[in-house]
């Protein structure tokens, strides 16, 4: 009787025991896996390109003074001929040329001029080449000296009216790019795993940054620099 009583409260003890034993580890190794989600490494892994530009933008400024408006109209719809055939004999064509409207400054109705100016009209003139042929409109660049002959004198260094060199095929390059920042980030990351005497594990998080494209210096505007910074997390184990 004392036999089977004893085998009665005996045998769920065990079982309950041994259970817990089980929970015990169970729950030590899962504290030690949430623990290891703590150790955690971040790094920043940089891809720079250079490319050429494939598009460009120059404005061709003229200016003409005087004070019979309509002679200046006249003028400036003859420079503007003149300039226009001179583009198309370079071999732009009439889709990459645009002229915008003259910009006129009446300086007689300047308030801040304290005497009559001794030319009424100031006129503006701007053409606009814009193409993707960026060589030939460089070339054009340095030879638009060829106008002065022509009697046309062109206005450099105005702010207002800057050559722009862009590129435009940031979609082409931007998987190459990533996959070196990537691959900068896992080596820098590597390397303090290994100093930390830990292994690297999986990625936690990524962050691919911003492209950014800027020129590769002053004097090269039609040079680009293509750069991008990835942001990565990655988890440390032993």
């Amino acid at each position: 009787m004392n036999s089977s009583v004893n085998k009665t409260v005996i045998f769920p003890g065990l079982f309950i025991m041994i259970g817990l034993i089980f929970l015990g580890i169970f729950l030590k190794s899962s504290v030690v896996a949430f623990k290891s989600y703590d150790r955690v490494v971040s790094v920043k892994g940089l891809a720079e390109m250079e490319v050429n530009a494939n598009k460009v933008i120059w404005p061709v400024v003229f200016k003409e003074i005087g004070n019979d408006l309509q002679q200046l109209y006249s003028t400036i719809n003859k420079n503007n001929q003149i300039i226009i055939e001179f583009l198309k004999s370079k071999g732009l064509s009439s889709d990459e040329i645009s002229i915008s409207a003259p910009y006129i400054i009446d300086m007689n109705a300047d308030r801040y001029q304290s005497q009559p100016a001794r030319y009424r009209y100031n006129i503006t003139s701007v053409i606009t080449v814009t193409s993707e042929k960026v060589d030939l409109v460089m070339g054009i660049i340095s030879e638009q000296s060829e106008l002065l002959k022509k009697g046309v004198a062109l206005v450099a260094g105005d702010y207002q009216y800057q050559t722009q060199f862009m590129y435009t095929n940031l979609n082409d390059i931007k998987p190459v790019m990533i996959e070196e920042a990537t691959k900068n980030a896992r080596a820098a990351a590597e390397k303090f795993a290994i100093d930390s005497n830990s292994k690297l594990g999986k990625i936690r998080r990524a962050s691919q940054g911003q492209f950014s494209i800027s020129d590769r210096d002053a004097n090269t505007p039609n040079i680009k620099i293509v750069r991008v910074v990835s942001s990565i997390d990655y988890f440390l184990k032993d």
